[in-house]
């Protein structure tokens, strides 16, 4: 409802234009000195003006209604014996309707300003009622806010519930904001920063499954493979399960609609890949397989792009950054794999640019300004890791270097799962 001018500077009642009972209920009104609106009202915008107490005959209320809208007519007041049925009467009720008179009130002008006054006055309280009503959900709906953004706290931080709050109560404070807004903040950036993460380790988990494939074809150690392979597609599947059901894609405005078409994308890509998989390696199947492995990708990567614009917060960028350079280190021992086993030379001499964007990216998250002590130990880790991995591919000739590159791509996998999933959890990230 809009809100009230003063009573003393506005007109208490009006009639609306297209009501045929109109004169009949001027003429009363002024006979019961009643004070008018110059000008006749029209549904909805008598409402929003000043006049807030609209005057009917009954068989015109249902067509205010109808042009008003639920819940927007505003006061009104109805005059006459046409019949409605009860759901009439709801609907009416609903709109604003505070009462419904016999026409004969209209010609004693003592009973109707008693009923006008009635009306006036149920209206008044069914609105304190509504707003405190609201006030209470309200409140309630904060609580729930706070109670999951100390949660989130607790598990990224390791703090208790006490310290959790006292870093919302201060950021709010900080902010100008209510507890309960960035509790709100808090969890949603939580789940934008959990929604790329597992959409970034789509991207990843494209390029390990073929590589996988292609180490038991190669023969190392191909049963360990077979069941890596195995807990690489259940993740893929617990991923697109988990993003489905996500807030921001699952009840998210339209503006996410170009992310929810890029998971469908993405799925369908999967069941390309997993039909292709499960058939016995070979040459022919792995370079089938890689042409679905690089179209999830390509899914997983448009995914991933529109999950951070949705997201809204600069932060969110080192969580893929990150990510990215899981699906790096996978690809690079893939196709350094597939060059050997396929035979094709051009492969390796594609890896130039994916091993220069590795190293421009180790770059930028090592002068992150979220990057801690701890962070910049794991960077520097996988810096080592890294070189181990371009020695194991510069020997994927031999058994000894696709050995070594098979152990540092899981090595390096590890790391950068454990570095992405700190920045998920940075405080930096949560509270952007």
């Amino acid at each position: 409802m809009t809100s009230s001018p003063p009573s003393s500077t506005r007109p208490a009642f009006a009639l609306w234009a297209d009501d045929p009972d109109a004169p009949r209920l001027a003429a009363a009104l002024q006979a019961a000195g009643l004070p008018l609106a110059d000008a006749p009202g029209a549904a909805p915008e008598a409402g929003a003006h000043a006049p807030r107490q609209v005057v009917l005959g009954a068989s015109a209320a249902l067509a205010w209604l109808a042009q008003a809208g639920d819940g927007e007519a505003g006061q009104g007041s109805a005059f006459g014996l046409a019949p409605a049925d009860p759901a009439e009467m709801e609907a009416l009720a609903r709109s604003g309707l505070a009462g419904w008179w016999p026409a004969a009130v209209l010609d004693d002008p003592v009973a109707l300003r008693a009923a006008l006054a009635w009306d006036a006055a149920r209206w008044q309280r069914e609105q304190a009622t509504q707003a405190e009503l609201a006030r209470a959900r309200g409140q309630l709906d904060e609580r729930k806010w706070v109670d999951r953004a100390k949660g989130v706290l607790m598990t990224a931080r390791g703090i208790g519930e006490d310290e959790a709050f006292r870093l919302l109560r201060g950021a709010a404070m900080h902010a100008n904001l209510r507890v309960g807004e960035v509790s709100r903040s808090v969890t949603e950036a939580s789940q934008w920063a959990e929604a790329i993460n597992r959409a970034g380790q789509l991207r990843m988990l494209s390029q390990r499954l073929v590589k996988l494939a292609a180490q038991r074809l190669a023969g190392i150690d191909p049963r360990r493979a077979r069941a890596l392979q195995d807990e690489a597609a259940q993740r893929v599947q617990d991923n697109l399960d988990h993003l489905a059901a996500c807030p921001p894609l699952a009840a998210g405005p339209d503006t996410m609609q170009e992310a929810r078409e890029a998971l469908a994308a993405t799925t369908a890509a999967w069941d390309k890949l997993a039909r292709a998989l499960a058939q016995r390696p070979s040459a022919q199947v792995l370079a089938g397989a890689d042409r679905c492995a690089m179209a999830l990708l390509d899914c997983a990567e448009a995914l991933t792009a529109a999950l951070e614009q949705g997201g809204a917060r600069r932060a969110l960028r080192l969580v893929n950054l990150c990510g990215r350079q899981r699906m790096r280190v996978q690809r690079v021992a893939k196709d350094a794999l597939l060059a050997e086993l396929l035979d094709e030379p051009a492969r390796r001499e594609a890896l130039a640019p994916l091993l220069d964007e590795f190293a421009a990216a180790l770059q930028e998250l090592e002068r992150a300004p979220l990057a801690s002590a701890e962070t910049r130990e794991a960077l520097d880790s996988a810096r080592d890791e890294w070189l181990r991995l371009l020695r194991g591919a510069d020997a994927a000739g031999r058994a000894e270097g696709r050995a070594l590159l098979a152990a540092s791509s899981d090595a390096l996998l590890d790391a950068f799962d454990r570095l992405t999933a700190g920045y998920e959890r940075s405080l930096q990230v949560i509270m952007s």
